[in-house]
């Protein structure tokens, strides 16, 4: 896997990790763009957190800052780094996909050839 993927992938992962920046996205999912005081109306969070985890979400490429009027910036979430994620998650997964199909494999041929010792008395 290419180093780029996984610094993305690792900015991802930190940055979901955290509740309220999950929620946050999630708020930004449901509403659309909306600034960092949008948010604070929408979550039990100050404007202020919400504003460093806005940066963090940002600097993982999560969110974008797009400027608006009266030098207010609202957030748009952007989807190609978690699609990164994924990508990472999927490939990891089919790594394990061939060891867990042996496994199963070898225990379903273990209870075939030995059913005796796998009953129960």
């Amino acid at each position: 896997m290419r180093p780029d993927v996984e610094a993305v992938a690792e900015q991802v992962f930190v940055a979901l990790a955290d509740p309220t920046r999950r929620s946050i996205l999630a708020a930004l999912a449901s509403g659309g763009p909306a600034t960092a005081t949008d948010l604070a109306g929408r979550l039990p969070i100050t404007r202020q957190a919400i504003a460093k985890h806005l940066a963090l979400l940002a600097e993982a490429g999560l969110v974008r800052a797009e400027p608006g009027e009266r030098r207010r910036v609202r957030y748009r979430l952007r989807s190609a780094p978690m699609r990164v994620a994924q990508q990472f998650l999927a490939a990891l997964a089919r790594d394990w996909d061939g060891p867990l199909d042996a496994l199963r494999d070898h225990l379903d041929r273990a209870v075939t050839h030995f059913p005796e010792e796998n009953q129960d008395g």
